[in-house]
């Protein structure tokens, strides 16, 4: 699965990410508490489908130029 989850302090409710040690672009959804983060495609794009304002699926289309 190309999401994965991040981990939330339930005490203080907040989301470290360390920004350095990623040198891919990457994308984080937040939603109902829980938050994960994917990496982006070199060519392509991420859709994120919402519903009723919570998050359903996140989307890849991918390819490349030829």
């Amino acid at each position: 699965m190309r999401l994965k989850e991040m981990k939330i302090d339930p005490r203080s409710m907040q989301l470290n990410i360390d920004i350095i040690g990623n040198k891919e672009p990457f994308a984080i959804v937040v939603c109902d508490g829980k938050a994960r983060m994917t990496e982006l495609p070199e060519h392509g794009e991420t859709i994120i489908v919402t519903h009723q304002g919570k998050i359903k699926r996140v989307k890849w289309n991918e390819g490349e130029e030829f």
